[in-house]
C-alpha cells in the first residue's frame, strides 16, 4: 500500500521570523508568531513571509 500525504498549497505556507536590530533574521525557526514574539528582544521585529512569492503578508 502506498503512503499518501495531504497536499499543502505552498502559497499558504507562511514562515515566521525575528528581524534583529542588526538587520538580519534570527538564525532559528519559529512555529508561530507568538513563539517569535516571546523570543524577540526589545527593538526586534517579528516578521512573516511566504517562500514562494517572497512577499510581505
Amino acid at each position: 500500500m502506498a503512503n499518501t500525504t495531504e497536499w499543502t498549497d505552498p502559497r499558504e505556507v507562511i514562515m515566521v521570523g525575528v528581524l534583529m536590530t542588526n538587520g538580519r533574521l534570527a538564525p532559528r525557526n519559529f512555529t508561530d508568531r507568538a513563539e517569535a514574539k516571546a523570543w524577540a528582544q526589545e527593538g526586534e521585529e517579528v516578521v512573516e513571509w511566504n517562500l514562494v512569492c517572497e512577499c510581505d503578508r
